[in-house]
C-alpha cells in the first residue's frame, strides 16, 4: 500500500508532497519529493512495538536549512572532493567549496533543494516509489546532461531497498547516497552510543584533519576502527586516536570485504534493549560510518524532539572519499552512454 499527502510548500509556493509505502507487515516508510528525502520509517521492536528509527523535521523550511543533511539523497557526488577540483580528460573542474577549501556532497546547490518528478507503484508485496531529476551540464560544476532516478521499494521482507541511477552525455562523476540518520531506540531516544555496530572491513581510508583521504588503506586490527566484532558504537568513539581526533568521532570510509559490484551484507546495527536492529547491504565499495558528531540542536526535529551530537548515525554507502583525485581507487567516473546503477538495501529485523 501507499500513500500520498501535501507536506508543504517552497519559498516559491511549489508544492511538496510526502509519500509513505506500507508493506504486509505494518511496517512504513515515508519519504519526500523534495530531494528524495527519507522522512520516516517505523519498525517493530522484539515486542512488535513500532518506532520512527529515522532522524527527520516536520517542515520544508527545517529541511531546507538541514546542515545535518538529514534523509537526503547526495549528488552528484557524495562525500569530500579535496581542494573542490578535479581533473576529467584532461579538464579541470571546479567546485564550490563549502567546507574549508573543499567540496562536501556537491557543494551548497544540494540535491535536496530539488522537487524530483514522483512516480507510484504497486505490485503484489512490492509498493515503490521512483523519483527522477534532470541535471543540466554544469549542474553543480559537474559536466554533462545527466538523468537521474532513484527508487525506494518496501518489500514483505521488511527491506527498504534503494536503486540509484544514471546516465549522461558526457563524462561525468556517478557516486549518489543517502544520508539518513538512524537511531535503533527511535529518533527521539536520545543518545544511540551504547547501540552495537559490526561493519564487514578490514581496513578504512585513513584521512587527514580535513577528513580528506590521505591514499593509505589502514588496517582496522588492533584500532578503535575495528568493527569486525558487534561492539558498542560509544565504546571506543573517544579514544586518543589520530582518526578519531580529526573526525570528533566516528566519520569515516570503511573499505568492504565483498567485491564491489556484488549485493552484499556490509554492516548491522542493533538496539539490544528494544532487539530492534538493521542490516545493510550493499555493491559499492565502501561506507561512511558517520556518528552525528556534527548534530545540532538549533532545528526542532520531529514532534518538536532536538536532536543532539552523537543521537543518530548513518550508512552511507559510496566510492571512497576523494576517489575523483585518486586513481588507485575505485573509480566514480561515468562514462558517456554508459548507466551507472547501484543498489543499497536497509533491512530490518529483531534480535
Amino acid at each position: 500500500m501507499y500513500e500520498k499527502v501535501k507536506f508543504g510548500e517552497l519559498p516559491n509556493g511549489q508544492e511538496v508532497c510526502q509519500y509513505t509505502l506500507i508493506n504486509r507487515n505494518g511496517l512504513s516508510a515515508s519519504f519526500l519529493d523534495l530531494g528524495g528525502i527519507w522522512v520516516s520509517m517505523m519498525a517493530p521492536d522484539k515486542k512488535g512495538e513500532m518506532a520512527d528509527v529515522v532522524l527527520g523535521y516536520d517542515t520544508v523550511e527545517a529541511y531546507l536549512e538541514n546542515g545535518g543533511h538529514l534523509g537526503e539523497i547526495v549528488g552528484r557526488n557524495a562525500n569530500r572532493i579535496k581542494k573542490a577540483q578535479f581533473c576529467l580528460n584532461g579538464t579541470l573542474y571546479k567546485l564550490a567549496a563549502n567546507d574549508g577549501q573543499n567540496n562536501l556532497h556537491s557543494g551548497t546547490d544540494y540535491y535536496r533543494n530539488r522537487v524530483w518528478e514522483a512516480e507510484l507503484r504497486e505490485t503484489e508485496g512490492v509498493s515503490e516509489l521512483c523519483l527522477s531529476l534532470q541535471s543540466p551540464h554544469g549542474d553543480q560544476g559537474y559536466p554533462g546532461n545527466a538523468r537521474i532516478s532513484v527508487s525506494y521499494t518496501l518489500t514483505d521482507e521488511n527491506e527498504l531497498k534503494i536503486q540509484y541511477y544514471m546516465i549522461c552525455d558526457q563524462d561525468t562523476v556517478a557516486n549518489l547516497t543517502n544520508h539518513a540518520y538512524f537511531n535503533m531506540a527511535g529518533h527521539q531516544s536520545g543518545s544511540a552510543m551504547g547501540q552495537e555496530v559490526w561493519i564487514d572491513a578490514d581496513a578504512v581510508t585513513a584521512a587527514d584533519a580535513e577528513s580528506i583521504p590521505t591514499g593509505e588503506i589502514r588496517p582496522v586490527k588492533g584500532t578503535p576502527m575495528d568493527f569486525t566484532q558487534m561492539k558498542p558504537i560509544g565504546r571506543d568513539i573517544d579514544a586518543d586516536y589520530d582518526q578519531l581526533r580529526y573526525g570528533g568521532g566516528y566519520d569515516h570510509n570503511w573499505v568492504l570485504n565483498h567485491e564491489p559490484g556484488t549485493l552484499a551484507l556490509c554492516a548491522r546495527a542493533c538496539d539490544t534493549k528494544s532487539g530492534r536492529a538493521m542490516e545493510v547491504y550493499t555493491d559499492l565499495p565502501g561506507v561512511q560510518f558517520y556518528t552525528g558528531n556534527f548534530l545540532e540542536s538549533k532545528l526542532p526535529g520531529k514532534g518538536g524532539i532536538l536532536y543532539h551530537r552523537r543521537e543518530g548515525y548513518c550508512f552511507e554507502t559510496q566510492y571512497h572519499p576523494d576517489s575523483v583525485n585518486r586513481p588507485e581507487f575505485p573509480s566514480p567516473f561515468l562514462k558517456e552512454g554508459n548507466e551507472y546503477r547501484t543498489t543499497t538495501v536497509y533491512k530490518f529485523i529483531t534480535v
